[in-house]
């Protein structure tokens, strides 16, 4: 009875449009004779998990997820970054491609929208197109966008439309158009590290600050908002927040008793046991989704966290299905429960 709001994607129709073009991002065959995917910084090799539906579904089966809600993966949200009369005619292919997905597979899966980010009126005019498709619940969007008030005021026009839908954003780590990126020098010592958890939970960190300490979600009540990896370091860092702020702001709201907004939530994806149990205490369990990346090892890692979290029975369901199935049902419908293989 598991719902996976944290799920990767990349369709084939993606890729092959990637091999057709001439500049940065494109898939080209490398030296040896495999394809890769090159980049401004770099190549990176394909492989078949992220596009292969069969084994998707294989792995959804293995682990009992009855549900997944796809985003584009990874390096391939570079195409949102294009100039948008590149980036609307792929992201219009992702965005397709998924709905079909979504359609011939009621209730298996749901969808967040790519959008093209450098133009916002065509990303709002995109992002109420999907909306139209099958199994859409939402729009994935760049956290450097709401990195402070200043830079989530400049994102309004997506907040009013996710408004207008009752549709959910998914703040996931990246930069937004013109972004210097990565922010970590290459050549630095420990650099997978430094920039996929170090800079990566501090983005999202500031990302829940931005929704949860600021107004800027007062005038979108039927938006929501998912942040993922737990909203990065808030539960590991509320009571430093908390300590700060009855020194240097007394006379404001402590942190802690922000961080509750309703239409603000977390997934659980890529974190333990012990960092679940001080999110379950900072935010809630009715706040937190579970999240996978989309991958069988994903599956393995969270299941684990879930199955050793102190938490009780009725704050495990919730994480598991029952706070994404109350979103998902204003959208689209659900699998039947599938225990794992």
């Amino acid at each position: 009875m598991t719902i996976d709001m944290h799920s990767h994607w990349r369709p084939p129709a993606l890729i092959e449009a990637l091999r057709e073009r001439a500049e940065t991002p494109r898939i080209v065959t490398a030296e040896g004779g495999a394809e890769v995917l090159r980049m401004r910084h770099g190549d990176m090799a394909m492989g078949e998990a992220f596009d292969d539906l069969d084994m998707r579904l294989a792995d959804m089966d293995e682990h009992g997820v009855s549900t997944a809600a796809l985003s584009l993966f990874g390096l391939y949200q570079w195409i949102e970054r294009l100039p948008a009369e590149q980036s609307l005619p792929l992201v219009q292919i992702y965005n397709d491609s998924v709905g079909e997905i979504c359609g011939a597979h009621p209730g298996r899966f749901v969808a967040f929208a790519s959008l093209p980010l450098a133009d916002l009126d065509a990303a709002v005019a995109e992002f109420d197109r999907a909306m139209g498709l099958p199994g859409m619940i939402g729009a994935q969007i760049p956290g450097n966008g709401f990195l402070d008030y200043a830079s989530a005021e400049q994102y309004r026009p997506l907040l009013a439309a996710a408004n207008r839908h009752r549709a959910m954003l998914f703040v996931h780590w990246g930069p937004r158009p013109g972004d210097k990126w990565p922010r970590v020098s290459e050549d630095a010592d420990n650099m997978n590290a430094r920039l996929f958890t170090l800079d990566m939970q501090a983005s999202l960190s500031a990302n829940m600050v931005t929704f949860s300490c600021t107004d800027i979600l007062d005038d979108y009540p039927d938006a929501a908002v998912m942040i993922h990896n737990l909203g990065g370091n808030i539960p590991f860092e509320v009571e430093r927040l908390d300590h700060r702020s009855m020194i240097d702001t007394p006379d404001e709201p402590i942190p802690s008793s922000l961080f509750n907004k309703p239409n603000v939530f977390v997934d659980c994806n890529s974190l333990g046991a012990r960092a679940i149990e001080i999110g379950v205490a900072a935010y809630g369990a009715e706040k937190i989704f579970y999240g996978t990346d989309g991958t069988g090892f994903g599956c393995d890692w969270t299941n684990r966290a879930l199955a050793e979290a102190r938490i009780d029975d009725g704050e495990h369901r919730a994480i598991l299905h029952d706070n994404a199935a109350g979103f998902i049902a204003r959208h689209a419908e659900l699998a039947p429960h599938r225990a794992a293989a």
